[in-house]
C-alpha cells in the first residue's frame, strides 16, 4: 500500500497527472488523495502548476480544426445509442496531452537555446584561438626585431668601431647616411634611414675607393634600418652613388651623392 512519503517522493503523482499509471496505480492514489488532506492540497498545487505551464506554452492548433471538432460533435448528439464517453475521463486526457506536449515543446525550445548557445560558444573558442595565434604570431616577430636590434647595437657600440657621416651634396642636399667601420673585425655596418627616397628604378650602392680604384660594397637596401656592407681592405674613402635597379659593376661618378675619407 503506498504511503504519502512515497507518493511525494518516487514521483508517482507526476505520472498520475501525466496518464502514465496502471489503472490499479491510479485508484490506489485517488483513494489516498480522498483520505489525505495534505496530500490533496500538495497534488492541487502540483496540478495547477502543470496548468500554468500548459497555458503558457500551448500551441495553437489550425483554426480549421474547430469546424470539424464542432461537426463531429453534431454527429455524435444525434446517435442516442452509440457509447457516451465520461466528460470527465475526456477533459482529464486532453488536460494530459496538453500538459506532455507543452513539455515536450519546452524541451525542444531548451535544445535548441542549448545548442545555439554551444555552436556561439564553439565559434568564439575558434576566435579566441586565432586570436591567440596571432598574438604569438606578433610576439615572435618582436622578439625576433628585438634581438636584431640588440645585435646592431651590440656591433656598432665596439671600442674598435669608427663612427662615420656621409653627407649630400649638391645633388642629394638632404641626404645623410651614417657607416660604422670595425677594422680589428672586418666590418662595415651601415644606416642608410638619413637618405632621401628614390624613385623604383633606382637604387643607392656603395663604394670604397683603393689607390684611385671603385670597388663595389654592395647595393643599399632602402627599407632597413641597418645594412651589413662589403668591408674593403685598405680603403681611402667611402663613397654612395645612386644607380639602377639592381645595382652597376661600376660607378656612375656623375651620380655620386656622398663620400667620406677614411
Amino acid at each position: 500500500m503506498m504511503d504519502r512519503n512515497t507518493i511525494k517522493n518516487t514521483g508517482i503523482l507526476e505520472q498520475y497527472l501525466l496518464g502514465e499509471l496502471s489503472e490499479k496505480e491510479s485508484t490506489d492514489v485517488e483513494n489516498i488523495l480522498k483520505e489525505d488532506d495534505e496530500l490533496r492540497e500538495y497534488f492541487s498545487k502540483m496540478e495547477d502548476d502543470m496548468e500554468q505551464i500548459a497555458l503558457e506554452n500551448a500551441i495553437s492548433p489550425p483554426t480549421h480544426l474547430k469546424t470539424a471538432i464542432f461537426n463531429n460533435i453534431e454527429k455524435d448528439t444525434t446517435h442516442s445509442d452509440e457509447k457516451v464517453i465520461p466528460l470527465e475521463k475526456t477533459k482529464r486526457k486532453s488536460y494530459n496531452f496538453a500538459i506532455a506536449a507543452s513539455l515536450a515543446t519546452l524541451f525542444l525550445l531548451s535544445s535548441g537555446w542549448l545548442y545555439n548557445q554551444w555552436k556561439e560558444t564553439e565559434q568564439t573558442i575558434v576566435n579566441l584561438q586565432q586570436e591567440t595565434d596571432n598574438l604569438r604570431t606578433k610576439l615572435v616577430n618582436i622578439e625576433g626585431d628585438l634581438k636584431e636590434t640588440n645585435d646592431w647595437y651590440r656591433a656598432i657600440n665596439k671600442p674598435d668601431v669608427v663612427q662615420l657621416v656621409l653627407k649630400g651634396n649638391e645633388k642629394s642636399p638632404n641626404s645623410a647616411a651614417v657607416a660604422y667601420v670595425n677594422h680589428q673585425n672586418k666590418e662595415v655596418i651601415l644606416n642608410p634611414q638619413g637618405l632621401s627616397k628614390l624613385k623604383n628604378n633606382n637604387t643607392y650602392q656603395m663604394w670604397a675607393d683603393v689607390e684611385g680604384e671603385m670597388i663595389d660594397m654592395g647595393v643599399i637596401s632602402s627599407d632597413v634600418e641597418m645594412i651589413k656592407m662589403k668591408y674593403i681592405e685598405n680603403a681611402e674613402s667611402l663613397n654612395i652613388t645612386i644607380e639602377p635597379a639592381g645595382g652597376n659593376d661600376h660607378p656612375t661618378v656623375e651620380q655620386l651623392i656622398s663620400n667620406v675619407i677614411l
